[in-house]
């Protein structure tokens, strides 16, 4: 699909390239951008990870087409430099090309009716696990806090909202910009052994990536707690201040990982979200070869908490099954 969209552009003399979609829209613009001005084949550009924190991304200096997005999901993939593309044999590229995040970005919330919102709150999980992320990622600074923090807020409000409401244009246009803050984490932060996961199952077996996403994201938490206590004190001090949502945190008398655990999977049951990998077509057979391929994801360079060995991951996947 890439080389072909490559292809069009050229033959057409094209002076931009317009993404009216989700992320994996956004993702095929960015990789024809790519190949359009480095050169195919598209995997001599990928990103290499280095165990267990060395990230090798090329030096893609070449002039990009601009890209204008129209995002019809909550990815937040039109703001980021990072995309992803799954090849023939299942598996994840990575790469990494700051000219390739869109330079205009159009949020129109009424066109964005015509998504269905089960489409909307699984993407949606996806943008929130951009800004958990963010908080506890080891690549984060204080500006990428300050916005994770920010779309954490709006990610609790808006999904609830389209949940109760999907017809509100208000709703899904506080969930677009709420989506468009996460991927301004992401572009800044890096995503962690949570996104690692999601892009191994999803490129091994083409399982949507939201509704992946908001599978995993509980167990992934559960697994860094013991390294991120400071950005799970952040966003639940946070959400303590924006809604009411964590009973027991008040006092002290929760701690703050089971405490924002809990309040992602009550927001798992509030959107209707898949919350385990079975219903998503994954047997347990697979899990342990899923678990050994992740080991390559460069997601684990960023992780608060170091990834010993597969056996790890597949704990979380056991979890998550």
């Amino acid at each position: 699909t890439v080389m072909r969209i490559a292809a069009l552009a050229s033959s057409h003399r094209a002076d931009a390239l317009v993404c009216l979609g989700g992320g994996s829209v956004s993702d095929s613009a960015k990789a024809a951008s790519i190949v359009l001005a480095e050169g195919a084949p598209l995997e001599q550009h990928a990103s290499r990870f280095e165990p267990p924190r060395t990230v090798h991304s090329p030096n893609l200096n070449q002039t990009k087409l601009p890209i204008v997005s129209i995002p019809t999901t909550a990815s937040g993939a039109e703001v980021t430099p990072s995309l992803g593309i799954r090849t023939l044999q299942g598996t994840k590229l990575l790469f990494w090309d700051a000219q390739v995040a869109s330079r205009v970005v159009l949020l129109d919330a009424s066109a964005n009716l015509t998504t269905p919102a089960s489409l909307m709150l699984s993407t949606g999980m996806n943008g929130l696990a951009h800004c958990l992320e963010g908080l506890y990622s080891v690549n984060r600074s204080p500006m990428s806090t300050a916005l994770a923090l920010d779309g954490l807020v709006r990610f609790e409000r808006s999904l609830r909202a389209v949940a109760l409401d999907p017809l509100s244009i208000d709703a899904r246009g506080e969930l677009l910009i709420a989506a468009h803050v996460s991927g301004m984490v992401l572009a800044s932060a890096r995503s962690c052994l949570h996104h690692a996961i999601c892009h191994v199952i999803g490129a091994t077996f083409g399982v949507a990536h939201g509704e992946v996403n908001a599978v995993i994201l509980p167990h992934a938490l559960a697994f860094n707690a013991s390294h991120a206590a400071e950005a799970f004190a952040l966003a639940t001090t946070q959400l303590l201040l924006s809604a009411d949502r964590l009973a027991g945190a008040h006092d002290g008398g929760l701690d703050t990982g089971s405490a924002l655990i809990s309040w992602v999977r009550q927001l798992q049951a509030d959107t209707g979200v898949p919350t385990r990998l079975r219903d998503l077509g994954i047997g347990a057979q697979v899990l342990p070869g899923l678990a050994q391929k992740t080991l390559h994801e460069r997601g684990l360079a960023y992780n608060p908490r170091p990834v010993k060995d597969a056996e790890e991951i597949l704990s979380i996947l056991t979890a998550a099954w």
